[in-house]
């Protein structure tokens, strides 16, 4: 069996670095991953991939930025003729970037089975660009592998048949399982013992001038009573440079360069509260048990809600202020792990794609015999 794994963007690897590992446990399976480009980091693009232990990429298409629909129409018309050359079994595709969606309508075009890993996830917010993705990746796409159960609730609303969903987990707890005592390693040094550890870079947030200022304001203040830390997005540190937003001067917010992914797990493991638009830091926070603020109206992943330690503040600055306050007064409600975020996600969707590869040959080998036995 042949698999091609299309990523587009950082978490994209992070999703797939397990499922590489599981699926190199076969022998009869080859593998090749292809990098569209959508996102590309040169300083931390290597060091990223040596963390993960995943090889670099067979082929990249250097697609680059542009408008949701440059991106879609380039990484569609230079991974069609990757995919005719390659010939795969599968094709596997991760998250809600535009590769994600472009990716699965070439496959959908072409008649190459593909498989949808985080599938089925909704924020019902049609203005999110990713939710066009998901909801596009979700009906084109074979088979639909959820991390939740609230994943096949949403496809079988949608009247996706149920044979094409399996419930298998969420490959970022994998990867956080496999890499969380290396991370350890990477702890910065001279941290102080209680500190908010802060992420922002989507449009809605970093685009808005006036939202941007407050916000920053917001977590001046905050840094009086707990220091805190903010690795810079490029996207932000970009419209913080465009709309002269100055750095505030209070001595403890630190404005950090991205970190690696092992520097920012080893972050978020220790961090007293974790404030993100972030869909995977909502997972991650979960598993971890440390409490975390989105600052968003909706979530795609409501169980790090419903069980987890996340609490949605939305854009209400004030309701970010009582929430951090309840967690500095040591009010954290208990929280519980989903179901199956165990490590063994990305086992179980090998074990999917390998019984239906199975399945699929039998029924070709019955199909062929049927045909020769009424000649």
């Amino acid at each position: 069996m042949h698999i091609l794994h299309v990523v587009g963007a950082r978490p994209n690897f992070m999703k797939a670095a397990p499922v590489l590992r599981a699926f190199a446990a076969h022998i009869d399976v080859s593998q090749a991953v292809i990098h569209t480009g959508q996102h590309y980091d040169a300083q931390l693009s290597v060091v990223f991939f040596d963390q993960l232990g995943i090889p670099r990429p067979d082929v990249n298409l250097h697609v680059g930025s542009g408008s949701h629909a440059q991106q879609t129409a380039q990484v569609m018309s230079r991974l069609e003729p990757v995919l005719l050359q390659h010939a795969p079994d599968w094709v596997l595709v991760y998250g809600d970037v535009n590769s994600t969606a472009a990716a699965a309508l070439v496959c959908a075009k072409l008649q190459v089975r593909v498989a949808h890993v985080e599938a089925g996830l909704r924020s019902f917010d049609r203005s999110m660009p990713e939710e066009i993705n998901r909801i596009v990746t979700d009906h084109v796409a074979d088979l639909l592998l959820t991390p939740s159960s609230d994943g096949n609730d949403n496809l079988l609303r949608e009247g996706i048949a149920p044979e094409r969903i399996h419930l298998v987990g969420n490959v970022m707890i994998d990867t956080l399982l496999r890499l969380l005592p290396l991370a350890q390693s990477h702890r910065v040094s001279g941290l102080p013992d209680r500190y908010a550890l802060v992420t922002l870079h989507r449009p809605a947030n970093v685009d808005e001038g006036p939202f941007l200022r407050d916000f920053l304001d917001t977590l001046g203040d905050l840094s009086q009573d707990l220091p805190v830390i903010f690795p810079v997005h490029p996207r932000t540190r970009r419209r913080i440079a465009n709309l002269h937003l100055a750095r505030n001067g209070k001595n403890h917010l630190h404005v950090t360069d991205p970190l690696s992914y092992l520097e920012f797990l080893a972050l978020q493991e220790s961090a007293t509260v974790v404030i993100t638009d972030s869909g995977g830091i909502q997972e991650e926070t979960t598993f971890l048990g440390v409490p975390c603020l989105t600052v968003r109206e909706n979530t795609e992943r409501p169980v790090t809600v419903t069980l987890g330690s996340n609490v949605l503040v939305g854009r209400d600055l004030h309701r970010l202020r009582q929430e951090i306050q309840k967690i500095v007064n040591g009010r954290r409600p208990e929280t519980r792990v989903p179901p199956l975020w165990d490590g063994h996600a990305a086992e179980r969707i090998v074990s999917e794609l390998l019984s239906l590869d199975t399945l699929c040959q039998g029924l070709a080998l019955a199909k062929r015999a049927t045909g020769s036995s009424t000649t």
